[in-house]
């Protein structure tokens, strides 16, 4: 054989190697994406040739990242131990990225979170942060922007099926200049939650008429929640030879008492302005800003709500209803122990009830649900308090979100951005959704799965596929600095929990602190958008005679209870049409 020949015949037998080297490579890839959909996610909006197809483009996307390990963080929730227990293993084993996804406290969350971006050091590369701190991130400058990251460093990184506008709660985590600073995970509002069957039952309604006068049913006012708490603790009292409660809470000293008043309660009162997804220039903190989103100021001398009279109602109300119509235990627990207690039987209805506990409320043994599995309890939406008007946000939405930071090497954080879009991708999101109860899809809401899984659910699927969903919202871009202002709420109203002060003066306590850290963020020139100016203070009377919030005291904070079938609501709240 002449030498060219040879070195022609050296390079065919390369090139086919490489090429044979190459197939095999893609046959691997495909083998395991078919056996991951096959094995743990046959639940998808997506055919089986797609799930597999879009797997593919991950193993492929991270080639470059391949054998790296990186770490991930969320808070304790069943859909993040699914992201911890499967989601990561699944990860790695398509794209050999190995992901430590901790899952830790919340306020462990918040507080790594925080020193990452003061310090500049790197601790997670990447973090699964409620949406309440978009005002941070919007002023800090230290989180990425990800609408620039996709369309630049990350631009062949993004899953080319992400589907932005399929995510329900993208408007929470986008800034005033439109960008998006945070990736939705996990999704969960705080609804009415009530003993379906002992509303139902003829001599309950009965008895309830002939004491108040109107009938049992969804209460769609503070009063009726009120009269409908005493009317289970004090005229029912026992049931089945148990003694029943007619509200549930917790008041105990702890982080954890803070959301209970600033995921939206004072708002749910009607303390702050119209405006969804906000409320403007009022927020659901008190927290009013300029027409350059600029916060003015907290207390109510400064133009601000977070000590008007319509929050102490609420704080008022909060502090009586637990000391009333709650377990005696109930002071002393935390939002974690005092989240399965309905479950247990004895509770007819709570205001304030997050749906993260709907998986854990299904199973049928438990003394809430029927033999074949269906509830006995029903959620709602949740009665509005004297001072709400039409236009205003009626609750709170938890939206947990992928989070990332500049402090992160290129490449970890890259590594971790393929993760994230993993974990919410929509080979993957209908399985999660099922597992977790925590939708962030409208494609997997309307699924026809969760068509299936709704008579089970109590209302959760109904109230997602309703457009009403939409006034259920979290923490605004009004909080400039969510981690160090966050803690002033439980802080400062725990004295008045436990009765040491009255709720006026821990809320004037609150709304000073509150304007103490924003006035000391404007002087340290922390920020270089939208960064605090603080009004001049001034009689509060002259704010609370000016038009909206802040708003003057009601002569009648408490008018006739008013409450509707739940049947017929839920046919009302159908009948608004679907998303």
């Amino acid at each position: 054989m002449k030498p060219i020949t040879m070195r022609l015949s050296l390079i065919a037998a390369c090139v086919m190697s490489a090429s044979g080297a190459l197939h095999a490579e893609e046959q691997d890839a495909r083998a395991v994406a078919e056996r991951l959909v096959d094995e743990h996610f046959q639940n998808s909006t997506l055919s089986r040739e797609e799930q597999i197809e879009e797997l593919l483009w991950f193993a492929e996307a991270a080639e470059p990242f391949r054998d790296m390990e990186i770490n991930t963080v969320a808070e304790g929730l069943t859909t993040h131990t699914y992201e911890r227990d499967v989601l990561a293993e699944a990860f790695e084993e398509l794209t050999g990225i190995e992901v430590t996804h901790d899952i830790i406290g919340e306020g462990d969350v918040v507080d790594n979170m925080q020193t990452q971006m003061q310090s500049g050091r790197n601790i997670y590369d990447g973090y699964v942060n409620d949406s309440d701190a978009i005002g941070t991130h919007i002023r800090y400058g230290t989180t990425i922007n990800l609408s620039d990251a996709m369309e630049n460093e990350w631009a062949d990184y993004t899953l080319p099926t992400l589907d932005l506008d399929d995510f329900i709660g993208l408007q929470y985590t986008t800034g005033p200049d439109g960008s998006i600073y945070q990736l939705p995970d996990q999704q969960f509002a705080n609804l009415y939650w009530f003993r379906y069957d002992w509303f139902e039952r003829e001599d309950f309604q009965e008895q309830f008429r002939d004491i108040y006068g109107y009938d049992l049913g969804v209460p769609t006012n503070w009063t009726a929640y009120e009269d409908i708490a005493e009317f289970f603790t004090e005229h029912v009292g026992e049931i089945d030879g148990e003694t029943v409660y007619g509200h549930m809470d917790y008041g105990r000293r702890d982080p954890s008492l803070g959301w209970r008043f600033h995921d939206s309660w004072l708002s749910m009162a009607g303390m702050g302005s119209p405006g969804v997804p906000f409320g403007n220039p009022v927020d659901d903190w008190g927290i009013r800003v300029n027409e350059e989103s600029q916060p003015v100021g907290a207390s109510v001398s400064r133009g601000g709500a977070t000590n008007s009279p319509a929050s102490v109602f609420a704080v008022t109300k909060m502090v009586e209803w637990l000391e009333n119509y709650a377990p005696p235990e109930a002071s002393g627990m935390t939002f974690g122990e005092a989240g399965p207690v309905p479950a247990q039987g004895n509770i007819a209805q709570q205001m304030f009830w997050y749906t993260t506990f709907t998986a854990d409320m299904t199973d049928p043994e438990l003394p809430i649900n029927n033999d074949d599995g269906t509830p006995k309890w029903r959620m709602a939406p949740s009665p509005t308090g004297p001072y709400w008007e039409e236009g205003m946000k009626v609750g709170y939405q938890d939206v947990g979100s992928w989070t990332f930071f500049d402090s992160t090497p290129e490449d970890r954080r890259t590594a971790a951005w393929l993760f994230a879009q993993f974990t919410v991708s929509k080979t993957v999101s209908l399985e999660k959704l099922m597992t977790g109860l925590t939708p962030i899809r409208e494609s997997d809401i309307f699924s026809d799965q969760m068509t299936e899984m709704a008579p089970k659910l109590g209302g959760l699927v109904e109230f997602y596929r309703s457009p009403n969903e939409a006034n259920w919202t979290p923490s605004s871009t009004n909080v400039p600095d969510y981690p160090r202002m966050a803690p002033l709420w439980w802080q400062n109203l725990a004295p008045a929990v436990n009765g040491d002060v009255t709720p006026q003066e821990a809320l004037d306590d609150l709304a000073a602190d509150l304007d103490n850290i924003m006035q000391r963020l404007a002087r340290a020139e922390v920020f270089e958008v939208y960064s605090p100016q603080l009004n001049e203070e001034r009689d509060p009377q002259e704010w609370l005679d000016e038009e909206g919030a802040p708003k003057p005291k009601l002569d009648n904070e408490m008018p006739q209870g008013e409450t509707i079938p739940y049947d017929e609501m839920m046919e009302d709240w159908m009948a608004a049409g679907t998303r």
